[in-house]
């Protein structure tokens, strides 16, 4: 089963309409997705200067730390989520027990906060989004680096059932449907007996729905367009479509091209 790729990631800003977002948030995530992961710091660290009750603030600085160590432990190799093989044969790794450190710190502080705020004002859109976030990092954090696939599936179903409510009153948030997406369509990958069991516990597991919810990111989505259109080329590759993956990742390798991974692939599958 795969239960990787999730909210990074995982990675979200703003909760707001495209227009709205935070732009400093925005350059930080941008930092993130072209591996400058100290500028990135220093972006969430100055946002949440002089944002202090912004639970964004430490939750996209967690988000930072994991997508470190997914580079670092080279955790997002196309070949490890195109074939099945592969990703359940990965071998055990070895996480730095300083970043694991700085990585919860982030997420309990931006959960303290996000609490803080909804006690006050139970429908802040910003709030809720930091929570669905900060759930689907834990979730990829324990599917990827620590191989603990059951916690993984928790942590995903709590952001898709959080990502669910809050798009119920603000069906603007196109970000927010990364994390339907994600488990819908991950978890259609399982075999059927398990996806039985999946739904049984709550999951969804629709993958033609998941497909769509990741679309609807790419498209309009703000902070975490560019990780959606991501996912997206891994189910191109899947479905062997190369014609949409190619596509998708020369628009990636443009934006981003200090990040190798995507020029990469797409010399890969040009060859």
């Amino acid at each position: 089963m795969k239960f990787g790729l999730s909210l990074l990631v995982c990675l979200t800003m703003s909760v707001a309409a495209a227009a709205d977002a935070p732009q400093d948030l925005n350059a930080g995530y941008r930092q993130m997705y072209n591996l400058n992961f100290a500028g990135a710091h220093q972006t969430f660290d100055r946002w949440q200067q002089e944002h202090p009750e912004d639970p964004l603030g430490p939750v996209s600085d967690a988000a930072a730390y994991l997508f470190a160590e997914f580079d670092r432990l080279k955790i997002l190799e196309f070949d490890l989520f195109t074939v099945d093989s592969k990703y359940e044969s990965r071998p055990k790794l070895t996480p730095d027990p300083n970043i694991k450190a700085a990585f919860e710190q982030s997420l309990t502080k931006g959960d303290a906060i996000a609490s803080r705020v909804l006690a006050g004002s139970p429908q802040d859109t910003n709030a809720k989004f930091a929570q669905i976030l900060a759930n689907g990092l834990r979730g990829d954090y324990y599917a990827m680096v620590e191989k603990r696939n059951f916690a993984a599936i928790s942590y995903m179903k709590n952001s898709r059932v959080m990502a669910e409510k809050l798009l119920k009153s603000d069906p603007s948030c196109y970000d927010a449907y990364l994390a339907m997406g994600v488990e819908n369509y991950l978890l259609s990958l399982s075999p059927a007996p398990v996806r039985w069991i999946l739904r049984i516990t709550g999951s969804s597991t629709e993958k033609v729905r998941g497909v769509q919810e990741l679309q609807l990111t790419a498209n309009k989505g703000y902070l975490l367009a560019p990780y959606a259109r991501l996912l997206l080329s891994v189910v191109a590759l899947r479905d062997k479509d190369y014609g949409t993956a190619r596509l998708l990742l020369s628009g990636l390798a443009q934006e981003f091209p200090q990040n190798g991974l995507y020029k990469k692939e797409l010399d890969r599958i040009q060859r």
